[in-house]
């Protein structure tokens, strides 16, 4: 018989990936945010004080804490300190209104609420709503700001001199709880062991080669799992250093890139055609530039081909997946960014990917199927929601909701949404969740909420609307009342009024010709 062993001897964690960096790399800059600027020793030694912070205010094994925050070295270390304390991170999109951040802190029972001074506000208001948030930290920001009233400070927390309490923390525990948009009118909390997280970095430090020689900006935020997990993450894993922005607009970007000689940078398509048609881009500027991602949506062909010729040097990856990945599935590299425009490429090193029939049988070349994935990176489940994660997990297959074809050297391109979503931005839009708001005002009959190719959102969310005989709506009630209830990134960008909306004859509402006809 094998002897037992204690698992810390073999036990991976997102906490444990910094502390190993910080031993191979001590003196190494981890972290450049504002004037705050930590080696990988620093930062290291901050997350352990961090981490005996949160235990002595009380926060224990498996307790959510959520964030509501933007991007700061505040923002970062908490991250890891959180892995170290062994309680589980809840990050909150900050787009949202007070009600809807208030639905995901109820529904994860978070009792800890980390914010911002900018955001202190919104965070009160959502907290205050039936929620069981008993406690704040105040995070600070990349300027400097002044900590709020009845908040614990970061800067106490982080000059705690406590011992770490001992943390039973093991590979397959949770690490993270993250929300994401469903074509139902409520999100999802997609649960992400450890293990996942970081069975993920290991497939974007192959795939996307991301670099311990990496000098890589982190602009979008990182409550989203694609610039937290996908970037951040792997960076601190394989020892880049790393610059965080909460600022993700042209000028500051610029600015950033070329003090900081930044070679690494990821973006979705809409910021990318920003940097391209600001009067201040310069290729020279960007001159150390030399890997460049996007994801959340397909790049325009036109923009691939400008980037191309006036960024000659970069290398570009088209990265595709889902939160309930961690969230990579598929890549396309740099030498098939003009072969296979559109594509979202092929699996990636930890991933097994399928395009399949209703039956589950791999489709045939051309013909449309539902991408399915099996991999380490895939979440536990959905928190505390079994009907909607065995329906994920339908035939052992965890099921996208992306329509997909594969040519014949297998290469995957999306081509609808079984699951009706809507990317904008670079966000997750449910059609249905703006729907059900727009079904609030007494004038409307039926709507249908599509996306319309957009050059700016590269999709623009677009309310079609039936309205009551006899009753008037216009444009810019339909725009005031969203905006009310909801982030202002789910409103729509266009508001049409027709007579009917096409359905088959079996009465259900025909999408895809509803966004071939208002093209």
């Amino acid at each position: 018989m094998t002897p037992a062993i204690s698992p810390l001897a073999r036990r991976q964690t997102i906490a444990d990936a910094l502390h190993r960096t910080a031993m191979r790399l001590p003196g190494k800059s981890a972290i450049i945010c504002g004037s705050t600027e930590w080696t990988y020793a620093e930062f290291n030694a901050l997350v352990s004080r961090l981490a005996a912070g949160l235990a002595h205010m009380g926060v224990n094994e498996g307790d959510k804490v959520a964030v509501l925050a933007r991007n700061s070295h505040g923002f970062a270390a908490l991250r890891f300190a959180l892995a170290r304390r062994g309680a589980v991170l809840v990050p909150i999109n900050f787009m949202l209104k007070a009600e809807e951040v208030a639905y995901i802190l109820r529904h994860a029972g978070a009792k800890v609420l980390a914010t911002d001074s900018g955001l202190a506000t919104l965070a009160r208001d959502a907290a205050e709503q039936q929620t069981e948030v008993t406690q704040y930290i105040w995070l600070p920001s990349e300027e400097p700001s002044q900590p709020e009233r009845g908040m614990h400070p970061f800067d106490e927390l982080a000059a705690c001199t406590d011992p770490l309490p001992a943390v039973k923390l093991a590979s397959h525990d949770l690490a993270q709880i993250v929300y994401t948009s469903g074509t139902e009118s409520t999100p999802k909390g997609a649960m992400l062991t450890h293990d996942a997280v970081m069975w993920q970095y290991v497939s974007c430090v192959i795939n996307a080669e991301i670099a311990e020689g990496d000098r890589a900006l982190h602009a979008l935020p990182l409550y989203h799992c694609a610039q937290l997990d996908v970037f951040f993450g792997p960076a601190i894993f394989i020892g880049s250093s790393n610059v965080i922005t909460a600022k993700p607009v042209p000028d500051n970007l610029l600015a950033l890139i070329e003090k900081h000689q930044i070679t690494s940078f990821f973006a979705p398509p809409t910021v990318w055609i920003a940097l391209l048609r600001s009067p201040l881009f310069d290729p020279a500027r960007l001159s150390s530039l030399a890997k460049g991602y996007y994801g959340a949506s397909i790049m325009p062909v036109a923009v691939l081909q400008e980037l191309a010729a006036r960024l000659p040097a970069v290398r570009l990856w088209n990265l595709y997946g889902q939160t309930e990945i961690a969230p990579l599935a598929t890549m396309l590299g740099p030498d098939d960014q003009l072969r296979k425009p559109g594509s979202c490429g092929k699996a990636v090193l930890n991933v097994e990917t399928r395009v399949v029939d209703d039956d589950m049988n791999d489709v045939p070349v051309g013909t449309v199927g539902e991408i399915v994935h099996r991999s380490p990176h895939l979440m536990l489940g959905y928190f505390n929601d079994p009907e909607r994660t065995r329906a994920a997990f339908e035939g052992g297959w965890f099921h996208s909701g992306d329509l997909a074809v594969v040519d014949d050297e297998g290469f995957i391109t999306v081509v609808d949404r079984k699951k009706d979503m809507i990317k904008t931005g670079g966000e997750n839009v449910a059609s249905r969740e703006v729907e059900e708001m727009i079904y609030r005002l007494p004038a409307v009959s039926e709507v249908a909420v599509i996306g319309l190719p957009d050059p700016k959102w590269v999709e623009a969310v677009t309310a079609v609307i039936v309205v009551k005989t006899g009753q008037t709506l216009t444009e810019e009630e339909v725009v005031a009342h969203c905006n009310t209830h909801m982030a202002t990134f789910k409103c729509p960008k266009r508001v049409v009024f027709t007579d009917s909306l096409p359905k088959n004859p079996s009465g259900k509402l025909l999408k895809r010709e509803l966004r071939l006809n208002h093209v």
